[in-house]
Formats: C-alpha cells, structure tokens, sequence
C-alpha cells in the first residue's frame, strides 16, 4: 500500500521540471570540438581534394543525399504539412532505410578518407557528425 499523499507529491514533482535548455555544456562542446576539428584538419580542403579522386567519395556522398532527402520527406512533408507525427507506424520502412543509408555513407567516407587522416577519420568524422547534429538542435 502507497503512503498517503504519494501521487500527488510525484505530479507536482513532474510539474516543476523545467524542459533542458537548447544550449548546455554536452552541445557547446561538440559544436566547439567540430569548428576546432573544421580549422586544424583542414577539413573543407580535403573534402574538395578528394571529391574529385574518390569514387568511395561520390558514393558515400549519394548515400548521404539520399538519408537527408529521406529525413526532410519525414519531417518536412510528412510532419509539418500532411500533419502525420506517427510517420514511422504508417510508414515503418522510412527509419530503417534512412539508418542504413546513414550507415554506409559513414564506411564509405571512412574509406575514401582514411589515405589522408589515417586512424583518426572515424573520431574526425564522428566529431563532425555530432557537432552539426547539436547545431541542428539548437535550430529546432
């Protein structure tokens, strides 16, 4: 038996939790570390070399398109202007798609980088990764 006035102490401890602001310390630093990562590796230099030589490149690029345009079909035309917020029960098959064209854009970009950073590409590009994800959330 629960102690008297036990759910109503848990709803209003409920009430006055504050949503996390958009900008903490976790955000900060990624997005910190991804402008450090752009600045002393050169990052956007290399991207314009190797996009001419690497077909692992252009096709990891490809893959890269088509997770984005998979992503803004779901949010854009399937959330904002059909009104659908459950779009992955109507169409399940849009995340799975989405996380594995993610996924190999990610191995193709490791391969066609790895002659320039070595081991460091997969940290380099996880970095890059997760700095422009927090950016994003500071957007929406």
């Amino acid at each position: 038996m629960l102690p008297f006035g036990y759910e109503e102490t848990s709803t209003a401890v409920e009430k006055k939790e504050k949503p996390l602001p958009r900008l903490n310390i976790h955000s900060g630093f990624w997005i910190l570390a991804s402008i450090v990562v752009t600045y002393y590796a050169d990052f956007f230099k290399t991207l314009k070399e190797s996009f001419h030589t690497s077909s692992w490149f252009l096709c990891g690029s490809a893959l890269l398109l088509i997770s984005l345009s998979i992503a803004f079909y779901c949010i854009v035309y399937l959330e904002w202007y059909c009104g659908i917020g459950e779009y992955d029960v109507k169409y399940p098959a849009l995340i799975p798609i989405t996380t594995a064209a993610f996924i190999a854009a990610g191995i193709c970009f490791n391969i066609a980088l790895w002659h320039v950073w070595s081991f460091f590409t997969p940290l380099l590009l996880f970095t890059q990764f997760m700095g422009v994800v927090m950016f994003i959330s500071l957007l929406g």
